[in-house]
Order: C-alpha cells, then structure tokens, then sequence
C-alpha cells in the first residue's frame, strides 16, 4: 500500500501565504457574483406587456424630415408650383445641415404643406404616401435606430411612431416598418376631404409627452417601464416621461443634456455635419440653389 501513497493528500497546515491565498480567492469570487448582480439587466425586457417604445421620426428613425420628402413626392406630382420648390428644398438643406429642429422653419413647411393638401381627399394622399416612401423615405431609414426598434418588437413589447408629420404619413412609415402604429399632427378634413387647418396644434415638443402620456393611460402602459427615443431636445418633455431615454443623433441641446442626466446615447450618422467640418454656409446655399435649378430646368423640359 506504501506504493499508493502518493494518491493520498498529505495532510498540512495551513500557512499565511496559504491563508492569505484563500482569502483573496474567496474575496475574488465574492466581487465576482457581486458584479454579475450589480449588472444592468437586458433590454427590453422580455414579456413585460406595460412596457413600450416611443420613436421620435425626423433624423432618429429616418434621416431628414419626413414633410420635406412628402412635399418632393407631391411636387413630382404637380401639386404645387416649382416656386414653392425652392422653399421646400432650404427648409430640407437648413434640417441636412443645421441637424436641428427650427420651430420656424417646422412651421412654415407645416403651413406650406396643409395649403397644398387643402381640397384633396384624404385616401388620395393615402395612397400617394405609400409611393412617396418607396421613391424617397425607405433607403433614409437609420439601420441602427430600426434595430432597436426591432428589439422591442421582438421582446413582445409595442412600438410607436411619435412625430409632427401629419398623422397619415406617420401611419405609412409605422406599417411599412412593422411597428405598432404612429402618433401624428393630424389635419381636420370634413367628408373626407382636408380643409387646410389643423386639429389643435402640431405634435411637437410638450405636444408629443401629452400623447405619449394619453396613449399609456389608454393602453394602461407604466412609462417607468417604457422607453424613447429622440435626436431634438425640443423633445426633451417625451424622454423625460419614460424609464429609459435614449438620445439618437443627438443635436447638441440634447446631447449635453443626455449627459448631464446619465442618458444613453447612440450616434448612427457616418460623418460629421457639414456646418462643423468646416464647410462654408455659401456653400451649403449654392448646393441648394443648384439642385433647385436642375429641378426646375427637368421640370421645364418635362413641359
């Protein structure tokens, strides 16, 4: 049996190195398990029916603004002047550009935009705004932004759309990307046909928390467990409402914002914005003036 020695552990005691060791091990596994508890859990949550995201749309969801790519759609289907053009196509370069919600140029493109529609039946832009995403919205999506979105469909959890685009057109883009549904500026028709006005006001900023707020009361949602997602900080009273706020593209309101409460951020633009490499605001212009000026001169051939 002397031969089979070496399979039994001979018996020791226990140094300081050797107490010192285990102690360090057991402390080790110890912050271990202490770090694993610690861990934010997964989002979404999966299964939890009272949760649910909110997207703002405009440079979160999509890159530009989906009024601006409506108005190119009907201007390609005469429904207003090439003088109106030239409008629509600053008020898309100044959003490209500036990455920033100017209330006075959201309001103008609104104005522009219901004097355009005024007398046209409400199915008619229906139906043309499904071939307006497909000519100008569809390849604008922000792949980054349509995943998280996809994140919470996936964990059983509704999505919706929250913008100041008109209502119909929000209900497009939600359909087509598989979401819930869309929350929208809607504009009064009568009979079915647009009367030029506006039911209250557009859903922007405070406008956009009081819907989000209604819209979870009816589907008795818990926004602590709810999350939103925007790039303005014009849409700072939605992300202050919900548990997870998220700043996508952030402007740089928002983004410091973001940071000073401890937001997460998620940036899916490639490069930086023209007006901060350095690109002179003439230039900018003159890339406006000249792709109006080809508009038009198609448009003149055309005729």
């Amino acid at each position: 049996m002397a031969a089979l020695g070496w399979l039994t552990p001979r018996r020791r005691s226990a140094t300081a190195r050797s107490v010192l060791a285990g102690e360090a091990s057991a402390e080790a596994a110890r912050k271990s398990t202490q770090e694993v508890s610690d861990r934010e859990p997964d989002f979404p949550v999966h299964g939890d029916e009272r949760a649910a995201a909110f997207f703002d749309l405009d440079n979160t969801v999509m890159q530009g603004a989906a009024l601006f790519h409506f108005g190119k759609g009907l201007y390609k289907r005469k429904f207003f002047e090439t003088r109106d053009l030239a409008r629509f196509a600053w008020q898309q370069a100044w959003f490209r550009l500036a990455g920033v919600e100017d209330p006075e140029h959201m309001q103008d493109a609104r104005d522009s935009a219901l004097s355009i529609v005024k007398g046209h039946r409400v199915s008619e832009l229906k139906s043309i705004g499904e071939e307006i995403y497909d000519e100008y919205m569809a390849g604008r999506i922000w792949p980054g932004t349509r995943a998280l979105a996809q994140a919470h469909l996936d964990a059983g959890q509704r999505v919706w759309l929250v913008t100041a685009a008109p209502v119909e057109i929000a209900q497009v883009i939600a359909r087509r990307l598989g979401l819930t549904g869309a929350l929208g500026t809607v504009a009064e028709s009568l009979g079915g046909v647009y009367t030029g006005k506006l039911v209250g006001e557009p859903l922007h900023g405070p406008a956009k928390a009081e819907a989000v707020r209604a819209l979870a009361t009816a589907e008795n949602l818990d926004l602590s467990r709810c999350a939103a997602y925007s790039d303005s900080h014009n849409d700072i009273p939605m992300l202050s409402l919900v548990g997870h706020p998220y700043a996508i593209n952030p402007d740089s309101k928002l983004r410091k914002h973001a940071r000073a409460m401890d937001w997460r951020l998620r940036d899916y633009r490639t490069g930086r914005k023209a007006a901060k490499v350095g690109i002179p605001a003439a230039a900018g212009v003159g890339a406006v003036a000249g792709g109006t000026a080809a508009a038009i001169a198609m448009h003149r051939r055309r005729r």
